[in-house]
């Protein structure tokens, strides 16, 4: 039997190595720019085409690279940052391990343009899935600019699992968002489809996080601070009124690298326990500076896990961080000397009368004393009072004197009706913890969840709206601009005529913000800000199946966006209004999502808790 192991050729090996860092688009354009950051670049343009699918090019003024630099830069395992193992525990450069470039040289069509400031030329290098095309002088500014075409043309199996533009350049944002985050003081640029999406510049690190996610966030911060032996800790957490329902606007950073930190999370988590409502989610940007020998940054492959020696101490600390802060802002909030304030002074001169405070005293004053007992001239106190309770007491049966005497039966309404369907004739109704509605039945109790019960309703209404013509639009008197994060306006634009087809009206109003003209007329009392970021959080956390139609899709979104929320106490018509139009569904047994609407405790049940 002859040997069956044998090394693999290159460029599968690269390909298999390729799958391990570059999953997506957004996979590129994150080692790019780490690349373009270690060069010591002050400005970075990003221009993409088809979420990266057809172009992903990134340009940098940085340092540059010689001709041999720029050839082996292409090689596996070539790299500037390390020179021996020891190197990996010292790391603060944002790439270290050279696979990056060989990684995407395997899957696509890359085009380098690479000169160093003291070079007259510099060199253009063409490589199509590992293979050297072509490689030239050419003059060309300082610093790189290369250029990645036809993302995984080779692996026609990884392109076809890319999921959709809109998608895959949400995650290009949120990539691009990380990096520009860490460094402040760079200049970014990017671009899709010829759109400016972002153009940031050089600043501090609070201007830096409303350039990314808007002017709200100014008054919406709290600044961390604290300086140990073993970490520096310093960044930004959510006010508690400024909590979210939704993700994506939590980052931690070590040493300028982001990273995912479930432990850490817990910790400040822990620290909002009891402040804000369970479903909401604090904003948080913070920075950890440690000793690069005290964490391991190369546990995983795209560098974003990351060990610290001492997580359990580092816990405590960001702990006690964050919850001082929040105390000292809860006792005295901060201020913003930014803002424009005019406090009128009083100036004294010599000639001005200082007149002191008087007030008037009424020594007579007596604080039980009422107009009734003013009014009466009695002879003492006692004979007063005996004469209104006297009067209080004889007031007590009037009324009385012609009610027929009845029996206890004939008090008591019949509360079930005679067709045998078990809801009451009579309508007895309560609402329980502002959460579930209660119903007795022959059987027993029924128990109606108040927002699985809307979203029922709401769900069957958009699905007619939805198969027909566009819904009605409850227009405002006055439409409202909302300001979006580029990422969520991304999201928002890709299901807008879907939305507005379901009785939205929503325009986009340039520089990532829309205006909202209108909302559905079955949504009673609507607010359109909490509306669109509800809409945009169930698309987020929950994307389309491959087997779920667009239009079910859509209008589930919209009715688990629009439901009634827990917490809201309902009137006894509110709820006998939700109840009727709940049965009046095809299926009002359970919500668009599966979940159990109605629960019934029988009074065999009842009985059994009771002996």
């Amino acid at each position: 039997m002859s040997d069956i192991i044998q090394l693999l050729p290159e460029s599968v090996a690269n390909q298999i190595a390729a799958g391990e860092i570059i999953q997506r688009p957004a996979s590129v354009v994150k080692e790019l720019l780490e690349n373009a950051v270690d060069s010591g670049a002050s400005r970075i343009s990003v221009i993409i085409k088809d979420a990266g699918k057809t172009l992903i090019q990134v340009i940098d003024d940085g340092s540059g690279m010689s001709e041999t630099d720029a050839r082996m830069a292409f090689e596996r395992h070539a790299t500037s940052k390390i020179r021996k193992a020891d190197d990996l525990y010292a790391i603060r450069s944002m790439g270290f391990r050279g696979e990056a470039l060989a990684s995407v040289a395997a899957v696509a069509e890359v085009t380098l343009l690479s000169k160093r400031e003291e070079n007259e030329l510099g060199t253009e290098i063409v490589i199509r899935a590992t293979e050297l095309i072509s490689q030239e002088p050419v003059a060309c500014n300082k610093g790189s600019n290369i250029a990645v075409k036809n993302l995984f043309f080779n692996v026609p199996a990884r392109r076809k699992f890319l999921k959709s533009d809109t998608y895959e350049f949400r995650l290009i944002i949120s990539e691009l968002q990380r990096i520009a985050l860490a460094f402040p003081d760079l200049e970014f640029n990017l671009q899709h489809n010829n759109n400016e999406i972002f153009n940031l510049t050089a600043c501090n690190f609070k201007q830096r996080i409303i350039q990314i996610f808007g002017k709200a966030m100014n008054l919406g911060l709290i600044d961390i601070k604290t300086n140990t032996t073993l970490i520096k800790i310093f960044g930004y957490i959510s006010k508690i009124e400024n909590t979210k329902k939704s993700h994506g606007e939590q980052f931690f950073f070590v040493n300028n690298r982001f990273m995912r930190h479930p432990y850490f999370h817990k910790a400040l988590m822990n620290a909002y326990e009891r402040l804000i409502t369970p479903d909401s989610m604090p904003s948080y940007f913070i920075f950890f500076e440690v000793d690069p020998e005290k964490i391991d940054v190369n546990i995983h492959p795209t560098k974003t896990e990351i060990k610290f020696e001492d997580e359990q101490a580092i816990w405590q600390i960001l702990h006690a961080t964050i919850k001082e802060s929040l105390g000292k802002f809860s006792v005295a909030p901060t201020l913003d000397f930014d803002a424009e304030m005019s406090i009128e002074i009083p100036v004294l001169s010599k000639n001005t009368h200082i007149r002191f405070p008087s007030i008037n005293i009424n020594p007579d004053f007596n604080p039980f004393e009422t107009d009734e007992f003013k009014s009466k001239q009695h002879s003492s106190t006692k004979d007063y009072l005996k004469n209104i309770n006297i009067k209080h007491w004889e007031n007590l049966y009037s009324g009385f004197e012609n009610e027929k005497k009845e029996t206890p039966e004939t008090v008591i309404p019949n509360l079930f009706d005679d067709d045998n369907s078990g809801l009451p004739l009579t309508p007895v109704i309560m609402q329980l913890k502002n959460k579930y509605i209660l119903i007795p039945i022959k059987s027993g109790l029924m128990i109606v969840d108040q927002k699985r019960a809307h979203e029922r309703i709401l769900y069957e209404n958009f699905m007619e709206t939805l198969s027909g013509t566009s819904g009605i639009s409850q227009q405002s008197l006055f439409p409202q601009v909302i300001e979006l994060s580029a990422q969520d306006h991304n999201l928002l634009m890709e299901y807008l005529d879907e939305i507005n087809h379901g009785g939205f009206d929503i325009r986009d109003f340039g520089s990532n913000s829309i205006v909202v003209n209108g909302c559905p007329a079955n949504i009673s009392n609507p607010n359109p800000k909490e509306l669109i970021e509800k809409i945009i959080l169930e698309i987020s956390l929950n994307p389309p199946q491959p087997d779920v139609h667009a239009k079910e899709f859509m209008a589930l979104v919209l009715s688990k966006a629009s439901a009634i929320p827990y917490g809201k106490m309902l009137s006894s018509e509110e709820m006998r209004e939700l109840t009727d139009k709940l049965f009046g569904c095809a299926n009002h047994n359970f919500s668009p999502d599966g979940k159990p609407v109605i629960s019934i405790i029988s009074i065999d049940e009842f009985e059994k808790k009771l002996k």
